[in-house]
């Protein structure tokens, strides 16, 4: 039964590693890769800190608000902080060099969960829960920072997709604790 599972595993790492690999091609095309390198800078953490700071003109009770995205912000990237030095899976460019490109400098080695998603969508969470006329500029910000991730050859998409689910239970826990 192990060898069949790694067999499943094998077969499945194959199929990410191919679309890791198509996804790269399209940032040759320069005004894409721009669109993803920009978008994976604001990602970093501009947007983020700059609605976490806007927080009291934006919503009647803010001083809570801005507590709460920056301690939710803050316990997130501590557990991501976490799982990441855990689990050391290397970057896709790394992994298969030479096979995929990266397009953007990557800080570090390991790229499993990607932070940025985790945190695009756990703010877009909150967003909609507080703010929900921001939705049209946050939800297409951040599937664009997600789609950044895999375009420019830092993340796989299983990275991205932990990314997401982390930053949904993040905000989800936010919320249950403090509305």
């Amino acid at each position: 039964m192990r060898p069949r599972l790694l067999g499943v595993f094998d077969r499945l790492d194959l199929i990410e590693w191919q679309f890791c690999q198509r996804a790269t091609r399209l940032s040759l095309f320069r005004p894409w890769r721009l669109t993803l390198q920009a978008a994976s800078k604001l990602g970093d953490w501009p947007v983020w800190v700059a609605l976490i700071i806007a927080q009291p003109w934006l919503v009647p009770d803010g001083g809570l608000r801005l507590m709460q995205y920056t301690v939710t912000a803050l316990v997130a990237i501590g557990v991501y902080r976490l799982v990441k030095t855990r689990l050391c899976r290397e970057r896709p460019f790394i992994t298969y060099c030479g096979g995929i490109q990266c397009s953007e400098p990557a800080r570090d080695r390991y790229s499993f969960p990607s932070g940025h998603t985790m945190h695009a969508v756990m703010f877009s969470l909150l967003v909609a829960a507080h703010t929900p006329w921001l939705l049209p500029i946050v939800i297409p910000l951040a599937v664009l920072i997600a789609i950044s991730r895999v375009g420019l050859g830092l993340h796989y998409v299983s990275d991205v997709l932990a990314g997401a689910v982390m930053g949904y239970g993040f905000a989800l826990l936010s919320l249950a604790i403090m509305g």
